[in-house]
């Protein structure tokens, strides 16, 4: 019998931190645990990801709370992944926003990503019978879509695909901050189960190109300052970079899935494996790197019965 998911046995409970990043904005933060932002209107909050489950959402309330009795009038979510959204019902939001493209997965596989991601990692599941069922957006949008939250401006867009086909970001033009969802990470590994090497590093420029001045990332500290963000944005190319290369070398000679994995293994172990949740993010790198380099241009439905298949075959 194989061993089992590293995630599967990351039962540690995190430090929770929540910074400023800007005036009146806000990144909650837990050492490489999903990420959430804050944005403070004149007269109400939006909240930029939800949680996995109501009751870790309350984590993020009472962050709030702390510092604002405003109500949560808008809720963001940068793409469709159980661990962002499953939480969604706690806040009360009257509009709950993604991307066209993040709502048409939630129809076509939010079941079986929200089945998958509790299989693979329990721990992020707190409380997950509190869990209504999947979450829907009230608003989409295409490209491009701005909310005012009173005078305070927000810019939510879609400005590539990279996690996953449907990733947001959010731009609060008053302060220069963006948050950026999974597109960005930093000291933590990119999860690119989803993902589309091939179009990452030029949604990464995108994001360059807006010269902000913090980014509250999907995972990981917040980014404050230029350099800092100039360097997550280059360590998350490296990762992605890094990943993608080994696997595609391997599938052009023909080479099978193991042989991926032991080419990505080598050349990103020594540079990301202190990286958290690097264990638990590998073996779905590898298998969607190896997917994309075979011409499988859409990334395959993850289910709990392909998790279990996928490390089999690894182990093997």
């Amino acid at each position: 019998m194989s061993k089992a998911f590293a995630s599967q046995g990351d039962m540690t409970e995190k430090t929770i931190t929540f910074d400023e990043v800007g005036r009146d904005l806000w990144a909650f933060t837990a050492e490489g645990d999903p990420n959430s932002g804050i944005i403070i209107g004149d007269d109400s909050v939006m909240v930029v990801e939800a949680q996995a489950t109501p009751r870790l959402a309350e984590k993020v309330i009472e962050k709030v709370r702390s510092v604002t009795d405003k109500p949560i009038s808008h809720l963001v979510l940068t793409h469709y992944h159980a661990v962002r959204v499953l939480g969604a019902s706690a806040y009360g939001a009257s509009q709950i926003i993604m991307s066209d493209a993040a709502r048409a997965m939630v129809a076509e596989r939010g079941q079986e990503d929200w089945d998958s991601e509790f299989q693979r990692f329990p721990r992020l599941f707190e409380g997950h019978e509190s869990i209504p069922g999947l979450t829907w957006p009230t608003t989409t949008f295409s490209d491009s879509m701005t909310v005012y939250l009173g005078s305070r401006r927000v810019d939510i867009k879609h400005v590539g695909r990279a996690h996953t086909a449907g990733d947001a970001v959010v731009h609060v033009p008053d302060e220069n901050v963006m948050f950026t969802g999974d597109i960005v990470e930093y000291h933590s590994a990119c999860y690119c189960g989803d993902g589309y090497f091939g179009d990452w590093g030029g949604t990464l420029d995108a994001i360059k190109a807006h010269e902000v001045d913090a980014i509250a990332p999907g995972r990981g500290d917040a980014l404050v300052g230029r350099d800092m963000v100039d360097a997550a944005i280059e360590s998350t190319r490296d990762f992605v970079e890094s990943t993608y290369r080994p696997a595609a070398r391997v599938a052009a000679r023909g080479g099978t899935l193991k042989e991926a994995w032991d080419a990505v293994r080598a050349e990103c172990d020594p540079k990301f494996s202190d990286f958290a949740i690097y264990e638990h993010c590998l073996p779905f790198n590898v298998a969607r790197a190896y997917d994309e380099a075979r011409g499988i241009a859409h990334p395959r439905i993850w289910t709990a019965q392909r998790d279990l298949e996928m490390w089999e075959a690894l182990q093997g």
